[in-house]
């Protein structure tokens, strides 16, 4: 990755409802690498999963935090899939 370089850092625990959400995680990475400014992503999951994107502006990642379908994503991980999970730029 060339610098300067900003990095997201998703890090979450799941409730025990879980269905859906494998689903959604493939439909948001593909959705994310048509995204302007996107670079990469790397994930992980245990008990608490950590996701971490990079983008090339901070303009590019407050586009994608409203990109309607990832809204309808996170409106959904409130709801049903995290017990707990903070974001970090």
């Amino acid at each position: 990755m060339k610098e300067p370089y900003y990095a997201v850092i998703f890090t979450s625990i799941q409730t025990e409802n879980t269905k859906g959400y494998s689903e959604m995680a493939d439909a948001m990475e593909n959705l994310a690498k048509l995204q302007r400014g996107f670079i990469g992503l790397e994930s992980a999951r245990e008990e608490v999963g950590i996701t971490i994107s990079y983008w090339k502006t901070i303009d590019d990642i407050k586009n994608w935090k409203a990109n309607l379908d990832h809204l309808m994503a996170q409106k959904l991980g409130k709801d049903k899939w995290y017990r707990w999970y903070k974001v970090r730029i």
